[in-house]
């Protein structure tokens, strides 16, 4: 360990990426990490008339409830600006409007106070959350899977992240949304889902298997989104719903299961005698479904499992502190001019030379 890491940090992370204002404070000290607060301001309540996001509506809340979340935070943790080591604030991929609310408080903070500035991948935020709850050495297997996101990394460590397999259109949490919009259910559609299909039967409706003939880890899922919605129009009671949410779950976590495998089988060829770890995160990793299937398959890999806590499943700002204060330790900061950025990539060099999306009139998906 190099002497800067001995030193502790005291980092303030900031996430704005989509539709929560989060802050919090996290305290990394060598290899111990302490979260001393993390304070989460959701806009379910102003989104769910709409059954999902309205990128404007995020952007605004953002503005007005940055200022009171931050604070606190810092009372929650027992602690004022002055204690801080570093910023953190997540600078992409998102909703770009509510990324430069959270960058541009950031950068503030660090200006006035004279603190080193991080500008955060929310992905990285993400393949670090595990550690929040967990001793979990690099390296490790991760899949990372939510909303906006269904990707297979190898994470080696600190930035150092290669892509395995991506979806190649929609995302896992994207398809639990959309799906559960077409069986009526309220916003957040995944949790919905979840708690609708309790005690459905999932062999009952036959349901696309995608990409069966490729033996890549990628993962498509709007086929599957696709033949649901239509199999719901046709529906009549709730048992009919219910079982229809079971097979959805089922054919979601069968698929996340089956790539995941076959990318532990490649993982562990690169890695021989080492130990193996699989972390799964993302709001995705939240579904107990989802996760018992995960858990199943690392067991038969001979891979130790880890998952965050479920507070840090979904966004928050802790995995964002925490990425920060593991940057700050190695000597990565930022300038205050780091542009916030829409599309980030965590493996730059595997999107430019194979990208998963062809880039449209409006470019490729993150």
């Amino acid at each position: 360990m190099s002497p800067a890491q001995t030193v502790p940090h005291t980092v303030l992370g900031l996430e704005t990426s989509c539709d929560e204002t989060a802050a919090a404070v996290v305290r990394l000290d060598g290899e111990t990490v302490e979260v001393l607060s993390s304070v989460v301001g959701s806009q379910i309540a102003e989104h769910a008339p709409y059954g999902g996001v309205v990128p404007e509506i995020a952007a605004r809340a953002h503005v007005e409830s940055i200022d009171a979340i931050a604070a606190a935070a810092l009372k929650e943790a027992g602690l004022g600006y002055g204690d801080l080591t570093g910023v953190a604030a997540t600078a992409g991929p998102g909703l770009v409007g509510g990324v430069m609310v959270g960058l541009s408080f950031g950068k503030a903070v660090a200006l006035a106070r004279g603190l080193p500035l991080v500008a955060v991948n929310h992905l990285e935020g993400h393949a670090v959350s595990a550690r929040l709850g967990a001793h979990l050495p690099y390296p490790f297997l991760l899949l990372l899977v939510s909303g906006g996101h269904c990707q297979l990394l190898a994470v080696d460590g600190v930035g150092a992240c290669r892509r395995l397999g991506s979806t190649i259109d929609d995302a896992a949490g994207e398809a639990f949304d959309k799906i559960a919009k077409t069986l009526g259910l309220p916003y957040p559609g995944g949790p919905a889902l979840e708690k609708l299909a309790e005690g459905g039967d999932p062999e009952r409706f036959p349901l696309p298997r995608m990409l069966l003939g490729r033996k890549d880890c990628d993962f498509s899922f709007s086929g599957l989104k696709t033949a649901a919605a239509r199999i719901a129009e046709g529906l009549e009671s709730e048992a009919d719903r219910r079982d229809l949410a079971a097979a959805v779950q089922e054919a979601i976590a069968r698929q996340l299961a089956e790539k995941s495998d076959r990318a532990m089988q490649a993982y562990a060829a690169g890695h021989p005698g080492e130990g193996l770890r699989f972390v799964v995160a993302g709001g995705v990793a939240a579904n107990r479904a989802v996760r018992a299937r995960l858990q199943a398959a690392a067991a038969t890999r001979g891979f130790s499992f880890a998952a965050p806590p479920l507070a840090y499943c979904t966004d928050n700002a802790a995995m964002i502190a925490l990425a920060g204060a593991e940057r700050l330790a190695l000597g990565m900061t930022d300038p205050l001019d780091a542009a916030a950025r829409p599309r980030w990539p965590l493996d730059a060099t595997a999107a430019a030379a194979n990208p998963t999306h062809v880039p449209g009139r409006k470019g490729a998906k993150a």
